[in-house]
């Protein structure tokens, strides 16, 4: 006969047993794309705490919170490669460019542009975080721009090089994930390929990486290939090419012959990757139209506004000195000058420098065919290089417009393509663990949305249109975004490069 004791002992036992796992956050019978590029599948996901707990049939399972995704898509958080929405970020601290796209990573300090010393700009995101998590580069223009003395527009002494060597040790060692560059931009346009791998030589000691707005995007585009794809050769460090683009009528066309190229140092053992925004116009200042900065030099504006892009394709973006011009195309100013339009590209770049005003432009230079192309390069990821207050619409509608045109429309990628190099293979080129899949024990950064609905918005006139078809966002567990709008709630956190946890 059982004892009245051993009974006890078995009924707890099964009581026990018969609990049911609980957790902060259930979602229920979600279509998972988990980013590894495979097939999405019908399942459960729990969350606990800021980690992704389980994956599976959990009707078992009780959770404070549960969402019935009832098919819907379910993705990892997507990652910008190459992001410019820490500018403003603390007066935005919601984000709503990036989380109403499905951004819940952003990697800034790009085109050779950082904070220094960026271990206080990162305690100050600890300190006042966002709704993102945020991860930096070191900027090479930062640096250079802090040594130099005198006139810049030459090559580094071996005395200033030395100080930026020292610079960017320390910028490591706060956590930098690499060196950047922006060579087609001032002071890093007039440095030698010498200075820049001598530096990049520094990343490699803490197992860091290189990534570079090459030193031309038009007229030099093969030779600023080969550059980048030296400095991996010589340092062995993983390089990646931001905002990869063909931008001049004469190579138009060779994305394929580029493709070879990458393919070809692939092959040698560089690793060399990139990432693409899904637009035909980028936005940056006039004077990148001059990379002689010979600026009254009218057959240079000439070549500019026939070989590279026209006049027509040139909209004004900002111009401080007179506002009115904004939104206009050169074309349409040349027309209210009563100028021809070199001339008023020449007259608008000295206005601009002798009345130190700030201007920038959105210019249609690069081809449909050339984008899908790349995009397509099983080595590119997705990026914005946007912001959330720039007139470029790539700020709002980058991840929203792949996932719209180039997968539903036009096919150039299936579904779980996009999401792979919108998640796992961004974490992967850019170094960042536990984030880019849905796997239990990473971090649950997650994008719940309608594939049949999800669309950009945005456009160069209407650039801070949110994106349609994003159900929610949960960045480290905590919603951040649902029913179109922002929950004013900032989980994001820092991550940092030679840090194996962030725990």
């Amino acid at each position: 006969m059982l004892t009245k004791h051993f009974l006890v002992v078995l009924y707890v036992i099964a009581a026990v047993s018969c609990k049911k796992q609980e957790y902060t956050i259930i979602i229920r019978a979600a279509t998972i794309y988990d980013g590894s590029g495979k097939p999405g599948f019908v399942s459960d996901v729990a969350i606990h705490g800021d980690t992704i707990a389980a994956i599976g049939d959990l009707s078992y399972a009780l959770a404070k919170q549960e969402i019935q995704a009832n098919g819907l898509a379910l993705s990892p958080g997507f990652i910008d490669a190459h992001s410019h929405h820490d500018r403003g970020m603390f007066g935005m601290r919601d984000m709503p460019a990036c989380v109403s796209q499905g951004i819940t990573t952003i990697v800034v300090g790009q085109d050779g542009g950082s904070h220094f010393p960026l271990s206080d700009y990162l305690k100050e995101i600890e300190a006042k975080p966002v709704a993102v998590n945020v991860a930096s580069y070191s900027g090479h223009n930062t640096l250079r721009d802090s040594v130099i003395e005198g006139d810049y527009k030459r090559v580094c002494t071996p005395e200033e090089i030395e100080k930026m060597k020292r610079m960017l040790k320390q910028d490591m060692e706060a956590g930098a994930l690499g060196l950047s560059t922006g060579l087609e931009y001032d002071p890093g346009i007039f440095s030698d390929p010498g200075e820049v791998l001598a530096l990049a030589q520094i990343a490699k000691q803490f197992n860091g990486r290189y990534i570079s707005h090459i030193r031309s995007e038009d007229r030099y585009f093969w030779r600023a290939v080969d550059e980048i794809i030296n400095i991996g050769k010589e340092t062995n460090i993983p390089v990646q090419i931001s905002h990869v683009k063909l931008a001049m009528k004469s190579i138009l066309g060779q994305s394929e012959k580029l493709i070879k190229k990458l393919d070809s140092a692939r092959a040698a053992g560089i690793n060399i990757t990139a990432d693409i925004y899904p637009y035909t116009f980028w936005q940056s200042t006039m004077t990148v139209l001059f990379p002689a900065r010979n600026f009254k030099d009218r057959r240079e504006a000439e070549f500019a506004l026939t070989e590279i892009t026209t006049p027509e394709g040139v909209l004004l973006g900002t111009y401080s000195l007179d506002t009115s011009y904004v939104g206009k195309t050169l074309a349409e100013i040349s027309s209210l000058r009563k100028t021809d339009p070199p001339k008023t590209l020449m007259d608008l770049i000295a206005e601009v420098e002798t009345r130190k005003g700030d201007e920038s432009v959105i210019v249609t230079s690069m081809a449909e065919n050339d984008i899908a192309t790349i995009m397509k390069w099983q080595h590119a990821v997705i990026c914005s290089d946007g912001s959330g207050v720039g007139r470029h619409p790539r700020g709002y509608g980058s991840f929203t417009k792949v996932l719209r045109y180039y997968v539903r429309e036009q096919k150039a990628l299936s579904l779980e393509e996009a999401i792979h190099k919108m998640t796992a293979l961004s974490a992967e080129n850019i170094g960042i663990e536990k984030r880019g899949k849905i796997s239990v024990g990473h971090y649950a950064d997650l994008v719940l949305f309608d594939p049949n609905r999800i669309a950009d918005q945005a456009t160069p006139q209407y650039p801070q249109l949110q994106s349609t078809g994003i159900e929610k966002v949960w960045v480290n567990g905590v919603a951040v975004y649902g029913q179109g709008k922002t929950a004013s709630v900032y989980p994001g956190k820092v991550i940092r490069g030679m840090v194996i946890s962030e725990r």
